[in-house]
């Protein structure tokens, strides 16, 4: 299970749809499983297959304390079914736009329907960070950042200091 190295804002891989997976095999199963390796060792909560250069509609998240037991989720093929009327707003960051975060209003309740590693169709409702999460990493899967949720002002500045960071990274190299 190696870390897989982060796609990082500026690169335009981000904004790639992503594919359906058509069935779990091993290669599916590895790249879940370096998913994970990578999610928590970055730290985060989220991560989708877009962000470690591979356009496939997968996701893995654990949204449980770092003190309790990990409960990593495998989401294949998430699709958000319905959202709630009600918003809420919490702050938000991405492994993709490191050390960044800000506060995005989102749907407070979702229901989710996906495939698990074993390719079985579950659906569940979800609220609170669960619904912020799933709902970020959908978005990515879509080609969508957490910044298209800010002022055009904000999203400008982000983009262009995360440009000007990979610009001198690349003079580095």
């Amino acid at each position: 299970m190696p870390v897989k190295p982060l796609v990082l804002l500026p690169d335009s891989q981000l904004r790639l749809l992503s594919k359906p997976v058509e069935g779990v095999d091993k290669a599916v199963r590895k790249l879940v499983d370096d998913m994970f390796a990578t999610m928590y060792a970055a730290p985060g909560i989220g991560l989708a297959a877009i962000q470690v250069g591979t356009p496939l509609r997968v996701v893995t998240m654990d949204v449980s304390k770092r003190d309790d037991t990990q409960e990593p989720m495998a989401l294949i093929n998430p699709e958000i079914v319905w959202s709630s009327e009600e918003m809420r707003v919490m702050e938000e960051g991405c492994l993709s736009i490191p050390e960044y975060y800000e506060s995005v209003e989102r749907p407070d309740k979702i229901r989710l329907r996906y495939r698990d590693i074993d390719f079985k169709e579950h659906e569940i409702e979800a609220d609170g960070v669960l619904a912020t999460c799933v709902q970020h990493e959908v978005d990515h899967l879509n080609g969508i950042l957490f910044i298209d949720y800010l002022s055009k002002l904000k999203r400008d500045r982000v983009i262009k200091k995360y440009t000007k960071l990979a610009k001198m990274k690349d003079e580095e190299a």
